[in-house]
């Protein structure tokens, strides 16, 4: 072969080398996989000891390195200098572990590079994206014939379908006209306090104004009320607004309660508001039998959305955005006809999304649903969900521990000295329990033996413990009462005057 036919670069790699490379990176993988429940959840260190260790403080090197030495290097500082959402003890944000197929979907789909944004650069791709989607309605009750498609996670799959509310429920052509339009009415949206804040971005970045959200209050158990979303929708009617969009929460990202979306979605049908369903975190335990009715409601919604990232495990990063009509979501997005290949209609996301380029992310998804089907899904959520509850009877029995709330796979519950315990509601002991929970958190997280995160429940600071981690057990469960209790007896001691000490 003549030489000038073969450009050198200095980022190939023939098949021998990428082989041998990757055969090492993959030994590396699993005995990380293999011994990662045996240390901890994440190291104590602080930025700069981070940026010391992984070396980040030079200058973009004139030359380059040997990839073998580089990538096992590389992956050793990763293994040694981060937190580790697979712990079977974190318990902290709605992260769950990656599923082992999905690692090796992310591996397959960098190699084959597919553009999903149109049909022709990604014919596989495309077509992988749309049964994925399909399949994610299916499991949760929604219609399979709806419009959706595969974004970075909750954020932008909420405002996806924001988006398509403002564009079906203006009495205007919201995309021409803005906001606005001629007559100077406003769009109005519906969503309760403990609605998660892509809120504010959504209302930002579509141009309505956070000031234009309405907050609906909320009854004991943290559900929207929907008798004041009622009269709050009839008083901006006849003020001359136009009631666009009510958020119905399936699974706060506190407590994990599911506000009752069977009543929420017969007022918007009631008003012809678009309704409206964040369940990127809940909405997946929809699959099981067992879960309250009011989560089921969701298949009335207008539009949902979900995190394969969060329940279904998949690899960061990934959420899901479903419309019920397929048109209200392209007329959302697109500036181009309906492409037809070879007389047959083909899907270009483009037209569905805010993206143009858009990677393989259906793959580690759809990979795991076809490793374990609808079933075990149903098994792994009703796990997490039976530890949680196992979490939280083992925490009612400790006499230094106060229960707050259990939903879904979320418990929240506070350090209380036994000493205070007949005093909780006095103003003073609240500011040293709340002080107290916050600086055990500090240092329960930074410890490494569990990682938890916080809530505010009733307006008292509380530590939060959720559980979408199919590495779990219930040994690692009914470990954190005595952890957190050893953490908070000696940050109590420390904050308590020395006269207030028993």
């Amino acid at each position: 072969m003549d030489s000038n036919s073969i450009r050198h670069s200095p980022l190939a790699m023939d098949a021998e080398t990428f082989r041998a490379l990757g055969h090492r990176l993959v030994d590396q993988l699993a005995e990380f996989l293999e011994s990662l429940p045996r240390g901890p959840v994440t190291h104590n260190e602080s930025p700069s000891a981070v940026r010391d260790a992984l070396d980040l403080t030079g200058p973009l090197p004139e030359s380059g390195m040997d990839p073998g030495p580089l990538l096992e290097r590389t992956a050793q500082l990763l293994f040694e200098h981060s937190l580790f959402n697979g712990h079977p003890r974190f318990f902290g944000y709605i992260t769950a572990p990656p599923a082992p197929i999905g690692i090796f979907g992310d591996f397959l789909a960098a190699a084959v590079n597919p553009n999903v944004g149109a049909w022709t650069l990604s014919p596989a791709a495309t077509e992988i994206e749309s049964q994925t989607v399909r399949w994610i309605a299916a499991l949760i009750g929604y219609p399979v014939d709806c419009g959706g498609l595969l974004v970075s996670g909750g954020n932008m799959a909420n405002i996806v379908c924001f988006m398509a509310a403002r564009a079906a429920k203006a009495a205007w052509n919201v995309r021409e006209h803005g906001v606005v339009g001629d007559s100077g009415r406003r769009l109005r949206v519906y969503v309760s306090a403990e609605t998660h804040t892509w809120i504010q971005k959504a209302a930002d970045l579509g141009g309505l104004g956070t000031g234009l959200i309405r907050w609906i209050p909320t009854d004991a158990t943290l559900r929207m009320d929907v008798a004041a979303l009622r009269r709050q929708i009839e008083a901006d009617a006849a003020a001359g607004d136009v009631p666009c969009l009510v958020v119905g929460t399936a699974g706060s990202v506190s407590t994990g309660a599911v506000d009752p979306l069977p009543h929420i979605g017969a007022l918007c049908k009631e008003y012809g508001v678009w309704f409206h369903v964040d369940g990127a975190y809940g909405g997946f335990a929809a699959a099981l039998p067992e879960v309250p009715d009011d989560l089921h409601g969701l298949s009335l919604a207008d539009s949902v959305a979900v995190d394969p990232h969060k329940w279904l495990y998949a690899p960061l990063e990934v959420g899901c955005a479903l419309v019920r009509d397929q048109e209200a979501l392209r007329a959302t997005f697109a500036y181009h006809p309906p492409y037809y290949h070879f007389e047959e209609r083909a899907t270009n996301y483009v037209d569905y999304g805010p993206q143009n380029s858009r990677g393989f992310r259906a793959l580690k998804v759809w990979l795991a649903l076809r490793q374990v089907g609808a079933a075990g899904y149903r098994k792994m959520i009703a796990d997490d969900i039976r530890l949680s509850q196992a979490m939280a009877e083992a925490v009612g029995r400790h006499a230094e521990l106060q229960l707050t709330t259990q939903d879904l796979s979320i418990t929240t519950f506070r350090y209380l000295p036994s000493d205070l315990r007949s005093n909780v509601g006095e103003p003073s002991v609240e500011r040293h329990l709340d002080a107290l929970n916050r600086e055990l958190l500090d240092r329960l997280q930074r410890g490494g033996e569990a990682f938890v995160s916080n809530a505010i429940v009733g307006g008292r600071y509380v530590l939060r413990a959720c559980i979408v981690n199919f590495h779990t057990a219930r040994a690692d469960v009914e470990a954190v009462p005595e952890i957190v209790a050893r953490i908070g007896r000696t940050v109590d001691a420390e904050l308590r005057p020395r006269s207030d000490q028993p």
